[in-house]
């Protein structure tokens, strides 16, 4: 099972060292920090991603949190508003959209792909109304922010090694990060155990609404426009990421780094590739698809050994001297 809980590592490993034996191109040092740049957005949204899967639920509206957040700002921005104002707008909408997806999942208890499903359409509807399905181009001053550098560091590179380290400590050196993992390894324990669930629940579609307002953020700087597809879609890559990069559908299993980032780096890396080895455009969808599909089988394919592995222990048989000790509440001296 050593290859299948490695998977990510693997499957990265031979994109990288396949597209560079194809092109020489595909391994300089600047096409290297192009992919990071260009799986920035994809990263942040699938950091969010990380959260809800985790609880083994699902979110299916961060794309139209994008575009309805860009929609906003853009607005905003050709309205004059100051910058750090437009910022905030934005980010609030990715919260205010992910605050919707908690009180329907976690208060209403509807299950999360039909309620996400529903908020995908009205985010979706409102950015066409108020953008009125034209497309426009921001200012200067906007695009500058996804074409600067921090410290001679590219700006979407930054924001997506905060919002990781951020997220990585939340998981791994909080409670709130350990009753992430509880409820969606076993929520009847959860329960029992005294872990509020709904709060926990709620709280990770907050944070996926964030992270898809950021992930937003951070394209809309690097493409300058508004246009009525931006962040169509967009869902399925951040939940391909993070499941290429070992999170299970499941819930309970996963981690934002080096999973997450593997994944989204990975996806950027075959669209990046093919574009550079001059593959057929046709056959991006299809090779796309098919890493998504493999990572889907492998995770599958762990979540059922892990349930065996689960089964063999609850059922393991024990000695008879051990059983009267038990029953006669004896121990050993």
């Amino acid at each position: 099972m050593l290859a299948v809980e490695n998977t990510s590592i693997l499957l990265c490993v031979g994109v990288f060292l396949g597209f560079g034996a194809l092109s020489r191109r595909f391994l300089e040092p600047g096409n290297l920090v192009n992919i990071l740049i260009q799986s920035s957005s994809v990263a942040i949204m699938a950091v969010g991603m990380t959260f809800v899967l985790l609880t083994a639920g699902i979110d299916l509206s961060v794309g139209s949190v994008m575009f309805l957040s860009a929609a906003v700002g853009g607005k905003m921005l050709l309205g004059g508003l100051p910058l750090w104002l437009v910022l905030m707008a934005m980010v609030a909408i990715g919260v205010a959209v992910g605050a919707v997806n908690a009180f329907l999942v976690a208060r209403l208890r509807i299950v999360a792909f039909v309620a996400t499903l529903a908020t995908v359409y009205i985010g979706r509807g409102l950015g066409l109304y108020i953008t009125e399905t034209r497309a426009f181009n921001l200012p200067e001053e906007f695009v500058r922010g996804g074409t600067g550098r921090l410290c001679g560091v590219p700006n979407p590179i930054v924001v997506f090694a905060a919002v990781l380290i951020l997220a990585h400590g939340v998981l791994t050196r909080t409670a709130f990060g350990r009753r992430v993992y509880a409820v969606g390894g076993n929520v009847d324990a959860a329960y029992k155990a005294g872990i509020n669930v709904r709060y926990t629940i709620g709280a990770v579609y907050v944070i996926c609404g964030l992270c898809a307002s950021v992930g937003g953020v951070v394209s809309l700087a690097q493409l300058g426009a508004v246009s009525p597809t931006f962040g169509y879609q967009r869902e399925f890559a951040a939940i391909a990421a993070a499941v290429i990069g070992g999170t299970s559908l499941f819930g309970g299993r996963g981690q934002v780094f080096p999973g997450t980032v593997l994944g989204a780096i990975l996806i950027q890396a075959v669209e990046n590739g093919l574009v550079i080895v001059n593959a057929n455009p046709y056959m991006f969808p299809m090779i796309s698809s098919s890493i998504i599909f493999l990572a889907v089988l492998v995770d599958s394919t762990r979540h059922e050994h892990v349930k065996k592995t689960q089964r063999r222990k609850t059922h393991t048989p024990v000695e008879p001297s051990r059983k009267v000790e038990h029953s006669l509440g004896l121990r050993n001296s």
